[in-house]
């Protein structure tokens, strides 16, 4: 992974927000589905399979692997741009980077106008910390 600066972070979460939106749409969906085959397969075992109709349930399956598939896909595209999607539930994205010589993640959460945070390597979403202007090098931090 290369380390980006705050500026280079800030472009690549512009461009992957509707990819994490899309992504967090497409994890709800899959949960959905998850849960009607669950009540599906309880009913056949409840009924031993009478008055099921096949067609709905065959539906609902493939639903559900096409589903999987466009979420598989959509958080390729994200970390095929250098960006980490840690949680779907959060749209929470970290992007490799560098602060006063160490190796630290600039992290940012669907529903923030921009990165505003950062946290080590080796911590994860609790460990956030803000970023100050100081933060940012030389460079002007992004508004």
């Amino acid at each position: 992974m290369r380390a980006l600066t705050l500026a280079e972070a800030e472009r690549l979460r512009q461009e992957v927000e509707p990819l994490v939106i899309e992504a967090v749409e497409q994890r709800r969906r899959v949960v959905e589905l998850e849960g009607r085959l669950t009540e599906l397969v309880q009913r056949i075992q409840f009924t031993g399979g009478l008055a099921v109709d096949l067609r709905q349930a065959y539906e609902l399956r493939r639903a559900h692997e096409r589903a999987v598939e466009t979420l598989r896909s959509t958080v390729e595209r994200v970390e095929e741009r250098g960006c980490l999607l840690k949680d779907l539930d959060l749209g929470l994205v970290d992007f490799p980077g560098r602060l006063n010589g160490e190796e630290i993640f600039w992290c940012w959460r669907l529903g923030e106008d921009r990165i505003r945070f950062w946290h080590r390597r080796d911590e994860g979403f609790a460990g956030r910390k803000p970023i100050f202007p100081t933060d940012a090098g030389n460079e002007p931090l992004v508004q």
